[in-house]
């Protein structure tokens, strides 16, 4: 059977609008509807006719249904299902191409017409059209996860033009520009909320159906469906690098990127036919030279046998049907696997390193805890801090100005970096210094020693020459941390890794935390990829990397897996793995590495059940013990269970543990 090529360009979003634009509530065909029983058309009809030839031939009927009447009946039953075939497989050997499924069933069909089994040459080719209409049903299936992504992809904005909004193409749209996006619409490109808030369905990019509420300043991405209020967005990106189309590209090129198990069965394709050509042949000719009671017709029909049992069909249509079955089913669960080699590459991991920061962290720093042992009361000694704060553009300094209080927001003055240690400035009239430890002792202030022994990074802070107190900032673990690291463990993993560049106390607390064997933090991307470099060169060992940020590109790169957390972060590090968590959740390693096994386990189920199914009959065959209907069952039944098999997962579900 001929393998079906998936083109994006074939699921325009537009056109499948346009197939139901005429709908006016009766009861009307459908253009596809139409097209669907036309493409069955034929099979059905030499299906009546050879079912009615069979009948006749059975029960004797009609004394006249012999010669060339029975010839001209199975032949015109034959025509609408054969004639297909043989034109395929005569424009294959025109193009150079001799050896194919279709010649093997060219061959074997009309080799049984010669031989007078007409009823067996017709039911070979019918079996094998529905076979061919099968695997178009189950392709169009595997296409619709890729057409929901297409279904949300924009196709109008509306930009600020002129001191109006007007609706233009997204792609005619440039960056800084302010868009409008009314409830139920779909968000034309990546920008910022420049409303007070907003609520979208996100699950065309993350695979999450829950609502995503964000804040005035937030990001948000194009795909998004606006679910509250008309909102205005200022555009950070064209619509080519928006994150649907980035989602887009990736899926249609991870068709392309064959698994080794596929690329080997194509080469295996193409060598085996051929062979099974000649084997027939010989099988047709050589008894005559070892048998006293050689008959032609015997020998032919038992390599006509031959040839439709050793048709390839199961194994060239079932495993890239299989691995794209595994494609989409990631995708669905916010999983894009940017090939079948990555699917394949998953299950051989065996150990997982991480970074922390945005990966099993939210990568958002806050206040953990406010120590004020000054004579200021805590609010006066936070608008101390945070007047000076103000003047920094540190992260830390950022979480600081989250703090909520009351009263007068001060102002600080002559504010200058103390490089490394922190800030030195003036506010209301007093010396403030904000900082590190080094910052205190290097200015004569004495420090209490129980700050040692607080791993979160900490802000001290000293008013008019004495210590005031501390401000401890810590980044949140994710929701799904804890979950993600048991998980990992159960699918099999034996060892979990956590390398950071956030210092080294903060980052053994976390490992200690979550469960992880071992940790490292301080590291420069150059020191994770050497970490990472040390633990390929150990035996049997498969690494995968999970990171976020630009700094962990070259860590990616460098893995056996490289797993970039959130298709909405870094575009480096989108753009260097394997593998993109489009959810953010680190729990989704889990679901990647069982949607990897599940597939390379169907992609094998089929080839042993091709394999086993064929090598039986084709023994049976030469020793004249199967006959054609055995030979159907070896090619198109199996391949129709083959099919079936690769079908189950784009509907298997897999549940967190």
């Amino acid at each position: 059977m001929k393998k079906k090529k998936i083109n994006l360009r074939d699921l325009d979003p537009k056109e499948h609008r346009d197939e139901h634009s005429h709908d006016d509530g009766h009861n009307h065909s459908s253009p596809e509807q139409l097209s669907n029983f036309k493409t069955y058309l034929p099979a059905i009809f030499s299906f009546v006719m050879l079912i009615m030839g069979i009948a006749i031939d059975y029960f004797d009927a009609f004394p006249f249904f012999k010669g060339w009447i029975r010839i001209v009946w199975y032949t015109v039953a034959y025509i609408p299902v054969g004639f297909p075939v043989i034109k395929e497989g005569w424009n294959s050997i025109k193009n150079g191409d001799f050896f194919t499924e279709f010649l093997l069933m060219s061959i074997a069909t009309l080799g049984a017409f010669a031989i007078g089994e007409y009823p067996e040459g017709v039911a070979v080719m019918l079996f094998y059209a529905v076979g061919e209409l099968f695997q178009n049903a189950a392709v169009n299936r595997a296409k619709s996860n890729i057409k929901a992504l297409l279904d949300v992809r924009p196709n109008e904005a509306l930009a600020y033009r002129e001191n109006n909004f007007v609706s233009v193409n997204p792609e005619t749209v440039m960056v800084g520009e302010k868009i409008q996006v009314r409830v139920g619409e779909k968000v034309p490109l990546d920008g910022i909320l420049l409303s007070d808030k907003g609520s979208f369905n996100t699950a065309a990019l993350t695979g999450e159906s829950k609502p995503d509420t964000i804040a005035k300043g937030d990001k948000v991405f194009a795909g998004s469906i606006n679910l509250d209020g008309v909102i205005e967005v200022e555009t950070t990106k064209e619509f080519k690098d928006s994150s649907i189309a980035r989602i887009l590209d990736m899926v249609q090129n991870a068709t392309a990127r064959k698994s080794k198990t596929e690329l080997f069965i194509r080469k295996f394709a193409r060598i085996y036919t051929p062979i099974v050509v000649f084997l027939a042949i010989g099988l047709t000719f050589l008894p005559y030279f070892f048998v006293d009671d050689y008959v032609f017709r015997d020998w032919l029909y038992r390599a006509l046998i031959f040839l439709v049992i050793s048709c390839p069909c199961a194994l060239v249509i079932s495993i890239p049907l299989g691995y794209f079955g595994g494609l989409g089913a990631a995708s669905r669960n916010g999983i894009l696997f940017k090939g079948a080699s990555f699917l394949d590459a998953m299950t051989k991991v065996n150990t997982v390193v991480m970074d922390k920061t945005g990966t099993v962290t939210k990568g958002v720093f806050k206040i953990k805890e406010v120590v004020n042992t000054s004579t200021f009361a805590e609010a006066e000694f936070m608008q101390y801090l945070m007047a000076m704060e103000e003047q920094s553009t540190h992260p830390i300094a950022k979480a600081i100005l989250e703090y909520k209080t009351e009263g007068v927001d001060l102002d600080a003055t002559n504010v200058s970096e103390v490089a490394g240690k922190g800030l030195k400035g003036t506010v209301n009239g007093k010396t403030i210094l904000v900082g590190n430890k080094t910052l205190m002792t290097s200015n004569n202030i004495e420090v209490p020693s129980a700050t040692n022994d607080i791993v979160e990074s900490i802000v001290m802070v000293a008013i008019e020459g004495k210590f005031a107190g501390y401000v401890t900032i810590a980044d949140e673990l994710k929701e799904d941390a804890h979950q993600a690291i048991k998980q990992i463990r159960e699918s099999g993993i034996s060892k979990i890794i956590m390398l950071s560049g956030d210092k080294d106390s903060i980052t053994q607390q976390v490992a200690k935390e979550l469960g992880i064997d071992w940790a490292k933090g301080g590291l420069l991307p150059e020191d994770k990829l050497n970490e990472v470099e040390k633990l390929k060169k150990q035996p049997n060992t498969k690494v995968a990397f999970i990171g976020d940020g630009i700094n962990d590109a070259p860590v990616l790169a460098a893995s056996d897996v490289g797993i970039a957390m959130g298709g909405l972060g870094s575009d480096a590090a989108i753009e260097t793995a394997d593998v993109i968590i489009q959810t953010d959740q680190p729990s989704k390693i889990a679901r990647a590495i069982k949607i990897g096994r599940s597939t390379r386990k169907i992609v094998w189920q089929n080839i042993a059940l091709a394999f086993g199914v064929k090598i039986i009959v084709l023994i049976l065959g030469a020793g004249g013990l199967a006959t054609m209907w055995e030979a159907v069952f070896a090619d198109v039944g199996v391949a129709l269970l083959a099919i079936l098999n690769a079908v189950r997962l784009q509907n298997m579900k897999w549940q967190d543990s």
